[in-house]
């Protein structure tokens, strides 16, 4: 954390970027989720009050549109201040003026811890035995970690991801991935070295409309890239069958990540149904 008084030291543009790193630091710190080395230590100087300041920099900026200051004003004078979306709010309109976009990782919140106990071990995540996914070829970080964060809070099991999949521990991966990156059991392997006593079907156009198809009480579902969607030889590994999402759109198209997302709603409601 930087002391305000040497913000005024600095240029317009390096100023907006400190602020904005600040300004997630402390986000972070709120929610509990603090980096190592990033938590608020300032002893002489409460967190509101250290907050308040940064604010109060950021509406002297003759960058900051009037609706942004009125918006931040607001913040600043509820009682109680709402410490995090205040912080939020004065980080995203920074990244504005900036032009840089949260998209531009240096700028985003890191991801969530994985959640521990007093001691600082990872409790047992409650998940569906045997639902699984194989990401293939998905070359986006963003959406390898954006899968990731859908399989975990949807319960898979497991992540297989292909041997020319992104790498997970990439660092736009694990922030996408909030965190589920380091709580879900993955690994890489070629389609050959898929589980052999499991069903396996893909999500792909073509397939029974996902309104009729019947999922498995357990099971591996192939996604594949956005570019080109599955391979042939996975199409040839899903002995399962091909599920599809119907789609009215002039374009009929879906980011991976959102069409993973979907599936899964719908795997579970037909677990849950059975159940």
């Amino acid at each position: 954390m930087i002391d305000p008084s040497k913000l005024f030291q600095l240029s317009g543009g390096q100023k907006r970027r400190k602020l904005a790193l600040t300004f997630g630091a402390l986000e972070r710190d709120i929610a509990g989720i603090a980096e190592k080395g990033t938590e608020y230590t300032y002893k002489n100087m409460p967190r509101q009050e250290y907050i308040r300041r940064l604010v109060c920099i950021l509406l002297e900026d003759p960058k900051l549109s009037r609706e942004a200051a009125s918006e931040l004003n607001s913040l600043l004078t509820a009682r109680p201040v709402d410490e995090r979306r205040l912080c939020n709010c004065a980080r995203n309109h920074l990244l504005g003026i900036i032009g840089t976009f949260p998209a531009e990782w240096d700028l985003v919140i890191a991801p969530h811890s994985p959640s521990a106990d007093g001691e600082g071990v990872i409790r047992q995540r409650s998940f569906y035995p045997g639902i699984c996914v194989y990401a293939e070829d998905i070359r986006s970080p963003f959406n390898l970690g954006s899968i990731f964060r859908t399989a975990e809070a949807m319960g898979a099991e497991k992540v297989y991801i292909s041997p020319f999949c992104t790498n997970p521990e990439q660092n736009r991966a694990i922030r996408s991935g909030m965190g589920c990156i380091e709580t879900l059991g993955w690994e890489r392997k070629n389609l050959a070295e898929l589980p052999e006593d499991m069903p396996v079907f893909v999500l792909e156009t073509g397939g029974t409309p996902i309104d009729s198809f019947v999922f498995p009480t357990e099971g591996i579902c192939i996604i594949g890239s956005e570019e080109l969607g599955v391979s042939p030889q996975a199409i040839d590994r899903a002995s399962y069958g091909c599920v599809s999402i119907p789609m009215k759109g002039l374009k009929a198209s879906l980011n991976v990540g959102v069409a993973f997302g979907i599936l899964m709603q719908k795997w579970i409601e037909s677990l849950s149904s059975r159940a």
